[in-house]
């Protein structure tokens, strides 16, 4: 099929971002407010939280590269990918739902239902977001059509991350009244039943047109084939620093909000929409750019960048100063969110690549991988900032001393910003441009 019968018709990029904006449910909930909600309302300990979020990634190294596996072996009358969106949109919805629900427990109880659920959360998020990330790779070859759909894609997921900050805690404390438990529940309930809604929307708009030759390859072999494709091993580095330094700010997020500006209900919830604008603002600047200046020098300068601004933030805002903590958040927002749709186009390059360096491709395995190391970085994040905030003295809904205060501030600002140095540094080793990419093209004959 040529690249011009690879056109994407604008419902389709809105069918495949709404795909996106259904993992997101889950992912802007783990990144913006289920720290909080383990810590403030739920009721764990931050610590125990730490070891929580920690060892449920020790499923994902088993979990990931089963799903993966399992997407190259099966294929279906819709595709190789898209059918898990049907069958497992409500499983999906179901266990958002039970995850923020608090049960009238003691404490070791409430630890044990969060353990379940949390897993039960995790283990669905995998088997929708490893087809999901796959997908792009069959919807079309073209670079520059896959580029506009991470767009859309992109744009979507902040949309989702938008209303998971602004709606939720809104609708918690409109749903809730004097229980923010009950309100949690019902709340993210909406999110969850969206979340359905959106999985199945991508099914029906979307179509797998392009098709690959998947070697049946023992695992292990898989393995060993990925572990020798430079681009795809960097792009795992990428990924996991990235989401580590993403997450341990998105996390702090509403902490900073609360007791460094000393901000009520709507100054957390308007601090959490500035990122979250800032993030969505990005995603057509970032298709606008690239269509006029490299993708891969985009990528790694935006993130070295975000470093410098970091450290802006913390030396200049003061507790309580709102004017300046906003607008260098909306700024960092904006500018660490502009490599985004680079990094989800360059997974299926580099499948190409390591295909057209070995002759055998490896699929599901790479998607598989890189939502392991994403997730792994999630995890590893959750338990930083548990223990940290636990090294810092922090007390639940308690007027903060100043060091758990400064530990607020470093985790919003210089702790994540070297990580994001870290992602642009080894985006300096990554080499497939539009260029080289189509190289590839022409090698694999796709």
């Amino acid at each position: 099929m040529s690249t011009k019968q690879q056109k994407l018709s604008v419902l389709e990029k809105i069918g495949y971002g709404s795909g996106d904006a259904a993992v997101n449910v889950v992912i802007s909930s783990m990144f913006l407010i289920i720290t909080f909600f383990y810590t403030d309302v739920f009721g764990i300990k931050p610590a125990d939280m730490a070891i929580l979020f920690l060892l449920v990634r020790f499923i994902d190294a088993i979990t990931d590269p089963l799903m993966g596996t399992i997407t190259d072996r099966i294929t279906t009358k819709w595709g190789r990918y898209r059918h898990y969106f049907l069958y497992l949109s409500v499983p999906f919805g179901i266990a958002v739902f039970l995850t923020f629900t608090t049960p009238g427990f003691d404490y070791t109880g409430k630890l044990i239902y969060a353990y379940i659920t949390y897993i039960f959360v995790t283990l669905m998020f995998t088997s929708v977001t490893i087809p999901y990330i796959s997908l792009i790779g069959v919807l079309t070859s073209d670079p520059k059509e896959k580029l506009s759909a991470n767009g859309y894609r992109l744009f979507f997921a902040k949309i989702a991350a938008f209303l998971v900050s602004i709606v939720v805690p809104i609708l918690a404390e409109e749903f809730g009244k004097d229980d923010l438990q009950r309100g949690y529940q019902l709340a993210m309930g909406v999110m969850a039943l969206l979340g359905t809604a959106l999985l199945l929307f991508c099914f029906f708009t979307t179509k797998e047109r392009v098709e690959h030759e998947i070697d049946k390859k023992p695992l292990l072999e898989q393995f060993k084939l990925l572990i020798k494709n430079g681009q795809w091993t960097l792009l795992f580095g990428v990924c996991f620093t990235g989401t580590v330094g993403y997450v341990i700010r998105n996390s702090v997020a509403i902490f900073y909000a609360k007791y460094y500006l000393g901000g009520d209900a709507s100054i957390q919830s308007s601090f959490l929409a500035t990122g979250v604008i800032g993030a969505i603002l990005a995603m057509p600047a970032s298709t606008y750019i690239t269509k006029r200046y490299c993708k891969v020098k985009l990528f790694k300068y935006t993130q070295l960048i975000v470093g410098g601004i970091s450290a802006l933030m913390f030396f200049l805002v003061d507790p309580g100063d709102l004017y300046m903590a906003y607008v260098l958040y909306f700024l960092l927002s904006f500018i660490v969110d502009l490599h985004a749709p680079v990094f989800w186009s360059a997974i299926a390059e580099a499948v190409d690549y390591g295909h057209a360096k070995s002759g055998k491709r490896v699929s599901g395995l790479s998607f598989g991988g890189i939502s392991f190391a994403q997730k792994f970085g999630m995890g590893i994040a959750g338990a930083v900032v548990g223990y940290l905030l636990d090294f810092f003295g922090y007390i639940p809904d308690e007027v903060q001393t100043e060091s758990a205060l400064v530990g607020i501030a470093l985790m919003l600002t210089i702790i994540p910003g070297v990580f994001h140095m870290i992602m642009g540094g080894l985006m300096f080793r990554y080499k497939i441009t539009d260029t080289y990419y189509e190289k590839i093209k022409l090698k694999l004959n796709i």
